[in-house]
């Protein structure tokens, strides 16, 4: 066991103790898994969710004698990503092969780009909060090394252990239906800002790129699916020293929120090593989501230990100076361009901006407003009781059971005065729980507010009755006192009552 594994948990140092006597520097690696139809080399589709090694082929197994060929929508969501990215395109670049033995390669060789990448020395620019709600936030330009195409691997699922690992499985089964599918790794430069925001402007980085993704329709990015996976690298030098420190690689982190904790620890704990005289090993390391900690994988290869060398099956790919200035032109609004119209549009403040952001209901909210609602209203339902839902449920917001037609039709049923507050969030929580549409939930609840004069006027009555002592107090001109002839009327009515007629309905008959 190394020094680097001895430290307990429960004594590491507080980040702020860490970053007192040392920088972080980080770089990320990110994986995207693009939306093609089809696999990266061969006509195998990319659908998810089909049986075990149902979707493959000779050429993504491997098999002898099978040719690849470029799928060309992968290239070309490759260009999109450089574009956005700001890098230059290459004039001309090749794959290679990056050999090492995984089960999970059936070909023992993964298709890459090496030293010529597609898309080469962009940055993309993020925003980190303020210190404080007042404070302006600040903004960090992310050097973006490379973009580069490659082919993702298998998937191996360890049987008949406690951790789902390969340690203390019986046995491995192997399915290749995702061996080949596109992906595009984005790999930062050096990172390099105060040490006290490194973990928050990891997890922007991570969040910007994800919108800038989805804004390219090239992928979904859904981190809890795999669509996306970050590789977070993190150093420490001493405070003052330039020279970077000994790396490792926390490997696959599925969240943006746990981006942001992996780095964190991961500086907590070198931090510890590195005070105890100990050594940082160069290693790629676990992320585990329940107890926030990181531990030991496996030895990280130098890039030579890859033995890359050129892929002799696939020609150069020359992408022409035309094509590229022509996908340049179907490049959607930037996300942070898109957000500061959105904002100045919805009226919004940047701290409503924030959490809108952050549960990803922009693009939700952004719909329910096209669909007839308010951004008031629409920004309430689903920062309220759709995000609660969704929570609950361990789902995405999009995929909670409601759609932004539903809660526009919601809004629209309150603005006609037919629900009140109450009784739209009974009509929510039917949409959520499958009970149909929003008109079908009322219907079927009997949710409808009462507006009728006679209905209302008899409960109206009722609650005067009983309550004399407050009727006296209206009659005398206290109209502070209708309020609680209000709630007595809406109790009656098992809060379904026109709150503003009872109002009207009871001043009439008190004489107020």
């Amino acid at each position: 066991m190394t020094t680097a594994e001895r430290v307990n948990p429960s004594s590491l140092p507080g980040f702020d103790d860490a970053i007192a006597r040392f920088e972080p520097v980080m770089g990320m690696e990110v994986h995207v898994e693009l939306g093609t139809a089809t696999k990266m080399f061969c006509g195998c589709s990319t659908e998810f969710g089909g049986d075990p090694n149902s979707q493959v082929c000779p050429v993504c197994l491997g098999l002898p004698g099978s040719l690849p060929v470029v799928n060309g929508t992968a290239v070309e969501s490759a260009i999109c990503i450089g574009l956005a990215l700001n890098c230059d395109i290459a004039e001309w670049c090749r794959f290679a092969r990056k050999n090492y033995f995984y089960p999970d390669m059936p070909k023992n060789f993964q298709v890459s780009q090496y030293d010529e990448p597609i898309a080469f020395d962009g940055w993309l620019d993020v925003t980190v909060p303020g210190a404080d709600a007042t404070a302006e936030p600040d903004v960090y330009r992310i050097g973006i090394e490379r973009a580069h195409m490659e082919e993702d691997t298998g998937k191996s699922l360890h049987v008949g252990g406690a951790t789902g690992r390969i340690h203390g499985a019986s046995h491995s089964l192997l399915d290749y239906n995702r061996s080949g599918i596109p992906l595009i790794e984005i790999v930062t430069k050096p990172i390099e800002v105060p040490p006290a925001v490194a973990p928050a402007v990891a997890r922007a980085y991570v969040t910007e790129l994800r919108e800038l993704i989805k804004a390219l329709a090239v992928s979904e990015a859904r981190m809890e699916l795999g669509q996306m996976r970050c590789d977070a690298n993190v150093s420490l030098r001493p405070v003052g020293t330039t020279a970077f420190g000994t790396r490792t690689e926390t490997k696959n982190v599925n969240s943006m929120r746990s981006v942001e904790r992996a780095v964190t620890y991961e500086v907590r704990r070198q931090a510890a090593v590195l005070t105890e005289g100990g050594s940082i090993v160069q290693e790629t390391r676990h992320w585990h989501e329940d107890t926030g900690e990181t531990t030991a994988g496996r030895a990280k290869e130098e890039a030579e230990d890859y033995r890359y060398f050129p892929e002799p099956d696939l020609v150069p790919i020359a992408p022409s100076r035309e094509w590229v200035e022509q996908l340049r032109t179907t490049l959607p609004e930037p996300p942070a361009a898109r957000r500061a119209r959105l904002q100045a549009e919805w009226g919004f403040t940047d701290l409503e901006m924030r959490d809108v952001v952050n549960a990803g209901a922009m693009p939700l909210i952004e719909a329910t407003i096209t669909a007839g609602a308010d951004a008031a209203g629409a920004k309430k339902w689903w920062l309220g009781e759709i995000s609660r839902t969704a929570n609950e449920r361990g789902t995405a917001l999009e995929d909670a059971g409601i759609t932004p037609a539903d809660v526009a039709r919601v809004e629209e049923l309150v603005a006609a005065g037919s629900l009140n507050d109450k009784l739209a969030r009974q009509v929510v929580e039917g949409v959520l729980a499958g009970e149909g549409a929003p008109d079908v939930v009322v219907e079927a609840r009997g949710l409808a507010v009462v507006s009728d004069d006679s209905a209302l006027g008899a409960a109206v009555d009722d609650a005067i009755a009983a309550n004399p002592d407050v009727a006296e107090k209206i009659r005398g001109g206290n109209m502070g006192a209708v309020g609680a002839i209000i709630g007595s009327v809406m109790k009656a009515t098992q809060g379904q009552a026109d709150a503003k007629r009872a109002r009207e309905l009871i001043i009439e008959r008190l004489g107020g």
